[in-house]
């Protein structure tokens, strides 16, 4: 579905490991790469509100390696852009060097009938700060596929992260 529907794009056709943290396709799924764009919190806040958090609270940056804190978080973006066909969902798991490092990568499933980068909250959860490194691998995603149509699908229900370009942060609908 990666070659022939572009369910996910770029996509690299097998698992490229030397001298990086891995990326491309595995035996059961596909291993994702994070973009070098990523989004932080302005300043100091001493709440975050899904209700009230707008776009302007974040700051973006552009780097070739990031450094995260101790016990804060970073939005990142995947380099690869997903078109999630109707029958399928995929569900994504931090890398296991980075959970080893005290990273904590946490992105929802990929519904079916849902397109765009996926916006990945990035935690470091140690007592020191850590690196992490954009262009290499940050996740894996397993794609499970259905026999069935789902009785609805991310698209039908007009979701609000449907089709992102961009880094987007929490929305609620009015």
């Amino acid at each position: 579905m990666a070659e022939t529907g572009q369910m996910l794009d770029p996509f690299v056709d097998h698992s490229v490991r030397k001298g990086v943290i891995s990326f491309g396709l595995g035996p059961y799924g596909y291993d994702i790469r994070l973009d070098r764009t990523y989004k932080t919190i302005q300043g100091e806040v001493d709440l975050i509100d899904p209700h009230t958090i707008l776009p302007e609270d974040f700051e973006a940056h552009e780097d070739e390696r990031i450094i995260i804190p101790p016990g804060k978080f970073i939005l990142g973006k995947s380099l690869e852009y997903f078109r999630i066909p109707k029958k399928i969902l995929g569900i994504v798991f931090g890398k296991s060097t980075y959970a080893r490092a005290g990273i904590l990568v946490n992105v929802t499933p990929l519904e079916p009938e849902w397109s765009g980068f996926l916006t990945i909250s990035i935690a470091n959860t140690g007592s020191m700060p850590v690196c992490i490194y954009p262009m290499q691998g940050i996740a894996q995603v397993i794609f499970l596929e259905s026999d069935d149509l789902p009785l609805f699908s991310y698209q039908d229900l007009g979701g609000k992260y449907n089709q992102q370009q961009e880094i987007t942060v929490p929305k609620i609908d009015p």
